[in-house]
This record gives structure tokens, C-alpha cells and sequence, in this order.
């Protein structure tokens, strides 16, 4: 009797991690990481907003044409981000990926519906003609 109930339990446990796990992934495929050709064409086939997450310097120094700019690391970040309209699809991006994957985490817990991210951020893309890049003169 007492195997049975461990079989059980262990049973259980394992459900329990599999079906969590298939959430996770789920979940995920909220964000969709996108190449600089797939955002150029998002741009052009979408009314999208295009936001740079790096800090105003970054931002000042180079840039996608027609981004707006949010700061990650600023304390005004979520009332900056609450502006967006959370039904239209935004486009995300940095210097190398890691805040704007952040920041896509934290849209998707906002409840914002569409969200892509720049994949490698702006310095992967940077000399690639794929993209409008706007540079400091």
C-alpha cells in the first residue's frame, strides 16, 4: 500500500513538471525575436512603435530611424512604458539584446500582446543596410 502511494506521488511530481514546463513555453512565444530584415519589414507592413530601451546618450549617439526612446534603467521607466499603447504591436531593441529582453518580459507582464525584439540589438545590425540607422554628425 504504502509503494502504491509513493507511485503515486512520484507520479504526480511528474506531471506536475511537465505540464509547467509546457506552459513555460507557451508563455514565451509571446516575444518573438525578429533579424533586421523581418523588423524592417514589420515596420513597413505595421503601425508599430519602435522603441529604443539603451539611455539617451546611447540613443543620441546612433539610432533607428523613427524609434522613440524609453530607458531601461531610468526611474521613469513604467510610467515612460505605460504610455504605449499596449494593442499595437512594439518593436524593441538595444545595444546587445539584454535590456530589451528584459524590458520584453516586463511588456508582456504589463499586458502588452505583441512583442518583438531586435535580435543582437543595434550593435549586430549597425552596418547593415537592412535597417534606417540615423548616427550622431
Amino acid at each position: 500500500m504504502i509503494k502504491k502511494i509513493g507511485i503515486i506521488c512520484c507520479l504526480f511530481v511528474t506531471i506536475g513538471f511537465s505540464t509547467s514546463c509546457l506552459d513555460a513555453k507557451v508563455v514565451d512565444t509571446d516575444i518573438k525575436l525578429v533579424t533586421a530584415e523581418e523588423m524592417q519589414s514589420i515596420l513597413d507592413l505595421e503601425d508599430v512603435q519602435l522603441v529604443d530601451v539603451r539611455t539617451p546618450k546611447e540613443f543620441e549617439e546612433i539610432r533607428i530611424a523613427n524609434a522613440q526612446n524609453i530607458d531601461f534603467n531610468s526611474p521613469t521607466f513604467d510610467v515612460d512604458v505605460s504610455k504605449l499603447d499596449k494593442a499595437k504591436p512594439v518593436i524593441l531593441y538595444c545595444k546587445g539584446g539584454v535590456r530589451s529582453a528584459k524590458c520584453a518580459e516586463k511588456l508582456k507582464d504589463a499586458g502588452f500582446t505583441k512583442i518583438y525584439e531586435l535580435e543582437g540589438g543595434i550593435s549586430k545590425w549597425q552596418h547593415s543596410e537592412k535597417l534606417k540607422i540615423e548616427r550622431k554628425s
